[in-house]
């Protein structure tokens, strides 16, 4: 079966670093953003199949705050 995820990623010293959103703690970094997407795959794939993590993908929700900037 197949997920859709949303990958966000940033620039931190000349590379690239992302998190799956809908999954908390699946982390990861690249040269290139096509090798962060494998490499994310990786980690998720890892998350999912430690079975001392005990982590299942929740059902997640949005909602809109506002915050003091």
């Amino acid at each position: 079966m197949r997920h859709a995820f949303t990958l966000e990623y940033w620039v931190e010293d000349g590379w690239y670093v992302g998190r799956l959103k809908e999954a908390p703690g699946v982390f990861s970094q690249a040269e290139t953003v096509e090798e962060l997407e494998e490499n994310i795959k990786d980690a998720y794939d890892l998350v999912l199949t430690d079975e001392d993590s005990g982590w299942i993908p929740p059902e997640t929700f949005n909602r809109q705050i506002e915050v003091e900037v």
